[in-house]
């Protein structure tokens, strides 16, 4: 069975309301992981962003501003739109297993690849690939890491997974106490329309909210609380859309008009951020949070990005891309097994393209191929023909 976003996350595809597969969802989870990957190596030569190995060097204004505004519109909706879709199939997950299996399923497909990750994975790409641990061995290094508690951080980009299952759990211990999503049926434009509005604004003030007292950088055990919000509101809405069948049933007419208007007006709003709130002399310090205009805009354009994109996705992809040849399918496979491994993968070529004389940009496209190759490869041809094909 083709694994869903995160395998666990989407692992009751099969299980959808409509008796056929959503290949789209599958076909949108693995186009996802790849645009992990180009942020993640975007990371690696951009002056924006955190990641374990860096080759920064002096580029032009108009390499800064692509990597400013592709990391900005990538941060802003991707992972989001997996927690949707998590959520969308968490719902049904649930309600053919039951608490205690639909727990235990989630503690085995997530939390145990996430310490994997932790205790060995990101271990070994710490101290042997970007050489951020200290003298004295691995081992030693390794216990160190034990005992300072350190590993708790240590979860990379599972961090996702982390999140994931904690959501989970709480969804599971709020429907073991009798309460189930009320089923919102969609088919009324205006109504549907208004609670789009409605959960644009919801996420905005929520984010803004919690910036204020927590700024968008600030990192807890590798998460970000500051982007918690849009994260739990996306889980929450694919609950209650699976219950709805809102995945099937949002018209593609409403889609694409709340794509184009969300998407058309975040263009003129991330201008006007960029213009006048300070980027383009080095002052970002208002764009992370705190009571200012410039974390009210950015949270608000958060916002629209992030439901338009869904929008548009689910739309272009409903439509064009509810199919897979075997090629897809290979890519759907194998999508989880990238997500955990990719690190070091990334990082190996990273290294090995230092020397390469090239635009950071190009360069940055050229390592995310190079990456996908390698990782897709790392999960088909090991991963999943070994003991960790359960978790993979």
């Amino acid at each position: 069975m083709a694994d869903i976003p995160m395998r666990a996350t989407m692992g009751a595809a099969t299980q959808a309301r409509s008796a056929k597969r959503l290949l789209f969802i599958d076909n949108i989870r693995w186009t996802m992981i790849i645009l992990v990957l180009s942020m993640h190596a975007s990371d690696t030569y951009s002056p924006f962003g955190n990641w374990y190995y860096t080759d920064r060097q002096a580029m032009g204004l108009g390499a800064k501003l692509f990597f400013g505004v592709y990391q900005s519109f990538l941060q802003a909706f991707f992972m989001a739109l997996l927690f949707f879709i998590a959520g969308y199939f968490s719902a049904a997950a649930y309600d053919r297993k039951g608490f205690s299996p639909f727990v235990r399923d989630r503690f085995i497909r997530l939390g145990l690849p996430t310490l994997l990750y932790m205790l060995v994975i990101g271990p070994l790409t710490q101290y042997f690939l970007s050489r951020t641990w200290g003298t004295g061995g691995f081992l030693h290094q390794w216990l160190l890491h034990l005992q300072d508690g350190e590993w708790l951080s240590e979860t990379g980009p599972m961090w996702f997974c982390a999140v994931l299952l904690l959501f989970s759990v709480i969804y599971g211990l709020i429907r073991l106490r009798g309460w189930n999503e009320p089923r919102i049926e969609l088919g009324n434009k205006g109504r549907d329309s208004l609670s789009i509005a409605a959960f644009i604004a919801l996420m905005a003030a929520s984010t803004f909210v919690v910036r204020i007292a927590v700024t968008e950088d600030a990192s807890v055990l590798n998460v970000h609380p500051g982007d918690f919000p849009q994260y739990a509101l996306m889980y929450t809405a694919g609950a209650f859309g699976y219950r709805g069948g809102w995945i099937m049933g949002l018209s593609e007419r409403v889609c694409i008009l709340w794509a184009s208007a969300t998407l058309t007006a975040a263009v003129p709003l991330f201008a006007a951020l960029l213009l006048f709130g300070g980027a383009l002399s080095g002052q970002t310090a208002q764009y992370v949070g705190g009571f200012n205009p410039v974390s009210a805009g950015k949270c608000l354009w958060e916002a629209l990005v992030c439901v338009g994109m869904g929008l548009l996705l689910l739309a272009v992809y409903r439509r064009n891309f509810d199919r897979q040849n075997e090629g897809a399918r290979w890519l759907s496979d194998n999508a989880f097994g990238v997500y955990l491994i990719h690190p070091p993968i990334l990082i190996g070529f990273a290294i090995l393209l230092q020397g390469l004389t090239l635009h950071p940009v190009a360069k940055a496209a050229v390592l995310t191929l190079l990456a996908a190759i390698g990782s897709f490869a790392a999960s088909a041809f090991v991963l999943r023909k070994s003991p960790l094909r359960r978790i993979t």
